[in-house]
């Protein structure tokens, strides 16, 4: 989890990625980020993620996104 942190606020270090869960719906990340942080995912923890994967849900808090991570591994 610590690495996906440091991978998020390397992207928006603006953002309290340990307490936001509202990443898509309100528009914090936008779908350029959504790709930089799809490629990053990959190429750090070696998993593919499909376009089946590419929702909301999985995108809107780092949590989210943990268990997506860890889904896919």
């Amino acid at each position: 989890m610590d690495e996906l942190l440091d991978i998020l606020k390397e992207l928006k270090p603006d953002v309290d990625f340990e307490t936001e869960k509202s990443l898509i719906d309100n528009a914090i990340l936008d779908s350029f980020d959504i790709v930089q942080l799809v490629t990053q995912l990959k190429d750090t923890f070696d998993i593919d993620i499909t376009p089946a994967d590419l929702i909301p849900e999985n995108f809107n808090s780092a949590e989210a996104l943990w268990a997506m991570i860890q889904k896919l591994q």
